[in-house]
């Protein structure tokens, strides 16, 4: 367990500081067009490889593939910070995203695999959640002060000490578990293939949906997406050894588990990821700043599940905590959605407080509703798939909030000092980073005070171009949030059972 700590503290760091770093790292690598990219980038891979070795790790347990994992991530994690371009960041995010995917798929599907009693699995994953909220804690305040003193490339070697750390104890003593003994083992890789071109097609089509329109490009990946979509139906529908079992989706509970994973997914990436944009770019505070505000967010997403895992096995209707945590979620994006740099601190903290408790009361009994609904054969592709889902809705959520930005940034502007569209020096006003990159901001006020005009002020018009677009970005997280609030009542009462039956564990597991 201490080796899976470790593992949940990379994750965490990841997470925070990159979505932190993120608009000091796109202003100096002059790449705001691959802003969103970086992020689902990540989260593209990731989402393909969690099922693949979630089914993996069933097959042939899953101490091998947490290893690798870890091998991968913090590989790929030092390479990122050794790129030179954001194209090349884009790339070596991606093979990070298939470390974390490995990760995902394999690591968290080990606690219900050594602690099969729901409620002694909580007390454990209460530890996790401690390990996770520490990372969290200093995270983004860390990740802050090396971005504005050290270089952001510092950031991404954060990630080696903890790595290594986790190597040792998870080599050493994380038991060898196999559910699946004996079985003839077959990966369903043509459904995988499957999976990877839809999700890439789905990708492609929602971030160029807004600028292409209802062009014939458009309709024919439109055409494409929806039928490699079928075509993976139809195929794990005759796979002898499906990657994606359709019987889960039949489960109506794991069906709604699946959805309010996807609605968690979407909120929570898209949140971290561009508030830093509205309080570094828009607000003007520097990156130790935005780290000191988007700490009480994540860490009360730990206090969040710590209270949770106390709270839901006292209650008799364990869905209550998902209503408190989703309406939490409504009313932090309801304060976000009007956020302004005049709104004080603390009225900032506190949404940011909503925001983190929210998420702490959704996540970990998505989790645990899950494994206590599925069979033991599928614990742990159900389990993969819940992340996997919550994944794909991360992807959405960075891609939709960033084409939003983008596109309301730049319309913005233009509304703002449309006699000004033609002037050469119009593109560096339209490129985000003249408002993160002092240099450039520098450069561009000196230009303007050569022809006369007072760059200052266009700075500001730029300001609140780019605040009214993450506005209308976060409305769209606020849409999903309610559309979650009202899902939480298609999921059928949950039951917390207590029987652990390690007799029949022992029979289906080995331990090296």
């Amino acid at each position: 367990m201490i080796g899976l700590c470790f593992l949940s503290m990379i994750v965490a760091v990841d997470q925070t500081v990159v979505g932190t770093a993120l608009p000091t790292v796109a202003a100096e690598l002059n790449g705001f067009d691959y802003y969103a990219w970086v992020a689902t980038s990540y989260l593209l891979t990731c989402v393909i490889t969690v099922p693949i070795f979630g089914r993996l790790g069933d097959y042939y347990g899953r101490k091998p593939f947490v290893i690798a994992s870890v091998v991968v991530f913090i590989g790929s994690s030092i390479l990122s910070g050794l790129t030179e371009s954001m194209l090349q960041l884009v790339f070596t995010r991606g093979l990070q995203g298939i470390g974390g995917g490995m990760l995902i798929g394999t690591a968290f599907a080990c606690v219900p695999d050594m602690f099969p009693d729901s409620h002694v699995r909580l007390r454990w994953q209460m530890m996790l959640s401690a390990s996770f909220g520490v990372a969290n804690g200093f995270g983004p305040t860390l990740g802050g002060i090396l971005t504005q003193h050290f270089g952001w490339r510092s950031i991404f070697f954060m990630t080696l000490p903890l790595g290594l750390a986790s190597l040792y104890f998870l080599w050493r003593y994380l038991p060898h578990i196999r559910q699946m003994k004996g079985e003839n083992v077959r990966l369903d890789w043509r459904g995988a293939l499957l999976l990877a071109l839809g999700l890439i097609s789905l990708q492609f089509f929602v971030q160029f949906l807004p600028e292409e329109g209802a062009s014939l490009n458009m309709v024919l990946l439109g055409c494409v997406t929806a039928l490699l979509f079928t075509l993976l139906v139809y195929w794990e529908k005759r796979c002898a050894h499906p990657l994606l079992p359709l019987d889960m989706f039949r489960n109506k509970s794991l069906a709604a588990l699946f959805c309010l994973s996807l609605f968690v997914g979407f909120i929570m990436f898209a949140l971290l990821y561009y508030i830093p944009l509205l309080l570094q770019g828009g607000f003007g505070r520097n990156p130790q700043q935005v780290g000191l505000l988007i700490t009480p967010m994540v860490v009360c997403i730990t206090l969040g599940s710590v209270s949770n895992a106390r709270i839901v096995v006292r209650l008799s209707r364990p869905n209550h905590m998902l209503y408190a945590g989703y309406a939490l979620l409504v009313l932090a994006c309801l304060g976000m959605v009007s956020l302004s740099p005049d709104t004080s601190f603390w009225l900032m903290l506190i949404y940011m407080i909503m925001a983190g408790l929210g998420l702490g009361f959704v996540m970990p009994n998505l989790t645990v509703f899950a494994q206590e609904t599925a069979g033991r054969a599928l614990l742990g592709i159900s389990t993969a798939m819940l992340q996997s889902v919550r994944m794909i809705g991360g992807m959405l959520g960075t891609a939709i909030v960033g084409t939003l930005v983008g596109h309301y940034y730049t319309s913005g502007l233009a509304a703002m000092v449309p006699e000004r569209q033609g002037a050469p020096w119009f593109g560096v006003l339209g490129d985000p980073q003249v408002l993160v990159n002092q240099h450039v901001q520098s450069e561009f006020i000196g230009t303007l005070q050569r022809l006369g005009l007072y760059g200052e002020t266009f700075i500001e018009y730029a300001r609140v171009a780019l605040v009214d677009a993450v506005h209308m970005g976060l409305a769209s997280v606020l849409l999903i949030a309610l559309v979650g609030l009202f899902w939480v009542h298609r999921l059928p009462p949950i039951h917390l059972s207590r029987a652990a039956d390690t007799t029949v564990r022992q029979e289906h597991t080995t331990r090296d």
